[in-house]
């Protein structure tokens, strides 16, 4: 009798557990979608010498397989959209990091919602987008070889997740090993040799395309962000999550080489009236911690001590010539915690606020 009164309890309070949850799955609202799609945007075509013979080219033979007269579309960014229902007039256009595509804004590793949800709920349309021989958007004009050399733990540090294999005291990642697995697995190789140019030029054919938009970077992205918003007038903010290199001065007011474990950050110099072009939008900058204010022997932590002082003369140099940029170092407003991704850390929801009063700070959430 008492094992089938403990059983019947153990059922009730299991259903009431799954209850609940449903519940509070259930109260979530559902997110409307007007229009959603995919393209690839920019590129280009190379086409080798000769004529074409179906007959001769025509069977597929990898071990001797003729290129002549063939053509090879590549290049291009990969881009998919959702246009939430009454969305807002500014479309968020996310552009990925080193070694990530589109799936950094998706769901988080511990299967959160990611920026893409969040800000379709807050009814901005969201592109995404995996840049040209990366991702989905893998064909280059260009050869590449893809390494499968073991590295994780070497991006464990650079990502600011912890040292080696042991998690920094506080940090915002969850820490169980499903999670772990599904972040290292969201890396991806490039296909093809890196393109500055192929890249920027791109993403400037994407708001040729879809018109003013935001657009939203991470790390690598940053400064190929500057690029871009110097290519393309249609690009009316830039949010910046941890820009890690390619920061644009005025000729002849480039800084100092800033030095760190294993390299050098180097500013680079451009034209006066390119550089102006930068001070026209606003834009704000996001890092997250432990990153020390003094060099330090942990590489993984020294380069973005550099990137950060970097990014303090950029705001500088671009603020003294009338622009309008915003610098928050999270733990400084009392934010702590937070790895390379703040976007996809336990407390997401809160750095998408910050953003979100910026957007509308701005009126850029129109």
């Amino acid at each position: 009798m008492k094992r089938a009164i403990t059983a019947h309890i153990f059922s009730i309070i299991t259903m009431l557990g799954m209850s609940i949850a449903f519940q509070g799955y259930a109260q979530k609202k559902s997110i409307v979608i007007q229009d959603q799609g995919s393209f690839t945007v920019g590129g280009t075509v190379v086409t080798a010498p000769g004529k074409f013979d179906p007959i001769k080219h025509g069977a597929f033979n990898p071990a001797n397989q003729s290129s002549e007269g063939q053509t090879l579309h590549g290049d291009h960014a990969y881009v998919f959209y959702q246009i939430p229902d009454k969305a807002r007039k500014l479309p968020l256009v996310f552009w990925h990091g080193y070694g990530q595509f589109s799936k950094t804004w998706e769901t988080t590793p511990d299967g959160r919602e990611g920026y893409q949800n969040i800000f379709l709920r807050q009814r901005f349309p969201v592109y995404l987008i995996d840049q040209p021989r990366r991702g989905r958007a893998a064909r280059g004009t260009t050869p590449g070889t893809i390494s499968a050399a073991p590295d994780e733990q070497l991006w464990f540090g650079i990502f600011r997740l912890g040292v080696g294999t042991e998690f920094y005291p506080g940090v915002q990642f969850p820490k169980d090993a499903e999670s772990l697995n599904q972040f290292y697995r969201q890396m991806a190789p490039n296909t093809g040799a890196f393109d500055l140019e192929v890249n920027t030029n791109a993403v400037s054919a994407l708001f040729d395309k879809i018109g003013a938009g935001v657009l939203v970077t991470h790390s690598h992205s940053g400064g190929q962000g500057w690029r871009a918003a110097i290519k393309n007038k249609n690009i009316k903010g830039i949010v910046s999550y941890e820009p890690g290199s390619n920061f644009l001065f005025p000729e002849g007011e480039v800084p100092e080489t800033i030095p760190y474990v294993g390299g050098q950050l180097r500013a680079i110099g451009v034209p006066m009236a390119e550089f102006m072009l930068l001070t026209k939008i606003p834009i704000v900058i996001y890092y997250g911690d432990y990153i020390p204010k003094e060099p330090t022997e942990n590489p993984g932590q020294d380069q973005w001590r550099a990137s950060l002082a970097m990014a303090k003369l950029w705001r500088d140099a671009v603020n003294k010539h009338g622009g309008d940029v915003t610098l928050i170092h999270l733990p400084e407003i009392g934010i702590k915690g937070n790895t390379h991704f703040p976007f996809s850390d336990l407390n997401n929801i809160e750095i998408a606020e910050l953003m979100s009063k910026w957007l509308k700070e701005k009126k850029l959430d129109n």
